[in-house]
């Protein structure tokens, strides 16, 4: 026995995705929710309410070319799909590593020292050890 508002919200989200039953654009999008499972391990189902929007997410997440070309083609034969994405911030895309945005590298002063005849020289600055996210030298 199914309730009218579930019924109601089944029959709406059915006639929003009755693009799905292009079998072109249903292999396009089984082939995203594959590269989505590989690379995040999130398994994305169809008749999830929010899919469209979730899978333009995973795309601009992704480090796969392949998953990123997968949606291209897809959003161009689907116009309404990239109504989903928001827009691109003014400040570019934030560099993440392992689903952690990564803090913007703060523009160091160099030192400046002061010989005998009183010039200012800026020294070389010096280069940067990084080990798994840790400045180690």
């Amino acid at each position: 026995m199914t309730h009218f508002p579930e019924a109601v919200t089944m029959t709406s989200l059915a006639s929003q995705r009755s693009w799905l039953l292009d079998p072109g654009l249903l292999k396009l999008v089984h082939q995203c929710r594959r590269l989505i499972h590989t690379e995040f391990g999130v398994k994305l189902h169809l008749t999830e309410e929010h899919l469209e929007q979730q899978l333009a997410d995973y795309a601009r997440k992704t480090r796969s070319s392949q998953l990123a070309r997968t949606w291209a083609t897809l959003t161009e034969q689907v116009p309404h799909l990239r109504i989903a994405e928001p827009p691109v911030e003014e400040e570019g895309v934030k560099r993440n590593n392992r689903g952690q945005i990564i803090a913007e590298d703060r523009k160091v002063e160099r030192e400046v020292d002061t010989g005998d005849s009183g010039e200012e020289t800026p020294q070389p600055q010096k280069s940067k050890r990084i080990y798994r996210g840790q400045v180690v030298g």
